[in-house]
């Protein structure tokens, strides 16, 4: 029983380990990887926290798979949705909207969207 309370928290665990490279930094001192973890965890926490204000303000599903159901969004749902949110923004469009005419629809431009923030 304990075990299984405490999957999600090593899941997310090997997540961070991953994903934002904790326990292997390669700097050449001592006192830089003694600042690189901290910064990393502190990362980890800014993800979290805006990946639930987001998810708070539109819940969004979970990806399920045969084997495993989460009931709970791990740090990898959570870099999704903060991905997600980023490339939405018009702050990062580059293209002026003049032009109409579109050549891919909307929904597999919505697609390769979700499929790249898991990607990335």
């Amino acid at each position: 029983m304990w075990f299984r309370q405490r999957w999600q928290v090593e899941v997310t665990f090997e997540e961070v380990r991953a994903h934002l490279g904790v326990e292997t930094q390669r700097q050449w001192s001592d006192l830089a990887i003694l600042r690189t973890t901290p910064a990393l965890l502190g990362l980890f926490s800014l993800v979290t926290l805006f990946a639930h204000t987001l998810q708070m303000q539109h819940p969004m599903s979970l990806p399920q798979s045969a084997w495993y159901n989460k009931p709970l969004p791990t740090f990898v749902d959570d870099l999704a949705t903060v991905r997600r949110a980023l490339w939405a923004n018009r702050l990062f469009e580059r293209s002026a909207r003049k032009n109409t005419s579109q050549k891919v629809p909307p929904e597999l431009i919505q697609i390769w969207s979700d499929l790249l923030c898991y990607a990335a």
